[in-house]
């Protein structure tokens, strides 16, 4: 038995589907309502906002997942960052791959469509923009590099500018060949390695 929960669920699903895979502009709420199996009815009772108040749950559910895997990726406090980082963009090239070059990055597509015509998304996308950033620079910072935070936040563009190359054209190469640049961002950023310090030991 569905259960209203189960309904807004798959409400989420198709919407973020969808809007990853063709953008936020060109799907309409009939398409979303007909791929979740759901009635504008309860659309609307979840997200009297319409499409917009779905558009802003969908960034900030889909940031919410993209940082937990982010999480995983950068857990590795033991390595050198920068080969970390360097691994993390070969997992990010596989993820490509998989979705079919659909965009892998969850809330890109409409960050992209809306910055400059809907605040409400415009703040919920830079939201979670700064949350995985403030991930990331953690993790930097666990390593002694004073600067994390803009690391992090040039990490993230490369990988961001490295997906919308590898969509067009359909290939994962910018990837693979934004890794090393990714790397070498951090291995600067890092300076030289201090004596009597183990890798993962922050200053």
């Amino acid at each position: 038995m569905r259960t209203t929960g189960d309904t807004r669920a798959r409400i989420l699903a198709a919407a973020t589907e969808l809007f990853r895979r063709q953008g936020y502009a060109a799907t309409g709420m009939k398409q979303i309502l007909t791929t979740a199996g759901a009635t504008y009815g309860s659309a609307y009772h979840f997200y009297p906002g319409g499409k917009s108040e779905l558009g802003e749950d969908v960034v900030r559910t889909s940031g919410a997942a993209y940082l937990a895997l982010i999480g995983e990726l950068f857990q590795d406090r033991a390595a050198d960052p920068a080969e970390t980082t360097a691994r993390a963009f070969t997992g990010a090239a596989q993820t490509l791959l998989d979705l079919d070059y659909a965009d892998p990055c969850p809330i890109a597509t409409i960050a992209l469509e809306i910055a400059g015509t809907d605040e409400a998304l415009r703040v919920a996308t830079a939201e979670v923009f700064e949350s995985w950033t403030d991930a990331l620079a953690a993790f930097y910072g666990s390593f002694g590099i004073v600067d994390s935070r803009a690391t992090a936040r040039s990490v993230i563009a490369l990988l961001e500018g490295a997906f919308m190359l590898g969509r067009s054209m359909r290939s994962t190469a910018p990837v693979h060949d934004a890794a090393p640049a990714a790397a070498a961002i951090v291995r600067a950023a890092a300076g030289p390695p201090v004596a009597g310090r183990t890798e993962g030991e922050a200053l």
